[in-house]
């Protein structure tokens, strides 16, 4: 009984990834937010296709890391404190939530002492509520110009990434991410090299793809509903 259990959950988690994937246009990287979500599930995911996986907390990532394949994607979608980049830097794909010069220099450390070159994202604070955080618009110019200037050789600025207000109003939800796309692609005129626009969450998916995202970041729905 417990064998085929296990076989329904993951034949549960395979549909739900592709009824996901058919909703997403052509191009869009799937980051399937795994927080919370037993190793089990992941496992399953992973044997339907899946290689992109966000967590928001180190210390889950760190459990869940050595239990998965090698050629597993990585990202750290969460709010990263500079104490604890030592930890993911030898395997980190793509660190989302860069907010700070200090957060930068830190995972630059890091990442020249693992012989690496990490990618990140910076976030941009577009949502408007304070318990969402990302920076403005003047330390994304600022950061711009001290990277194109090498200050942080071993990290790889890929693009933006930001999250929109939790509102029913759809109109506001696309006026920010239509501001979040402007700075994108003010950033790759003014010479930057980026290929990741990391917008849409399971309730905005839509609007984040119609205003340019190139990477979703959704839990739910990939995974179905968490088991506690």
């Amino acid at each position: 009984m417990g064998c085929l259990f296990i076989l329904w959950k993951m034949s549960e988690v395979a549909q739900y990834l592709e009824s996901l994937r058919a909703r997403l246009d052509a191009g869009v990287v799937l980051v399937a937010v795994s927080k919370r979500q037993p190793i089990e599930k992941l496992l399953s995911a992973y044997e339907a296709g899946q290689r992109d996986f966000g967590e928001n907390k180190v210390q889950e990532l760190l459990e869940k890391q050595p239990q998965m394949s090698t050629d597993v994607r990585w990202h750290m979608i969460g709010h990263l404190q500079t104490n604890k980049v030592k930890f993911i830097a030898p395997f980190i794909h793509l660190v989302h939530s860069v907010d700070s010069v200090k957060l930068l220099r830190e995972i630059d450390k890091r990442a020249g002492q693992n012989e690496r070159v990490i990618g990140v994202l910076l976030q941009i604070g577009i949502a408007q509520e304070s318990t969402k955080s990302g920076m403005e618009e003047s330390l994304l110019q600022e950061i711009l110009e001290r990277s194109a200037q090498g200050e942080w050789p071993n990290i790889q600025i890929r693009g933006l990434m930001g999250m929109a207000t939790h509102t029913p109003d759809e109109q506001q939800i696309r006026k920010e991410f239509r501001e979040l796309h402007r700075m994108f692609e003010q950033g790759r005129n003014q010479g930057s090299d980026w290929d990741v626009l990391s917008m849409g969450m399971s309730g905005d998916l839509q609007i984040a793809q119609e205003e340019g995202s190139t990477m979703v970041r959704v839990g739910t729905a990939a995974f179905g509903p968490r088991d506690h």
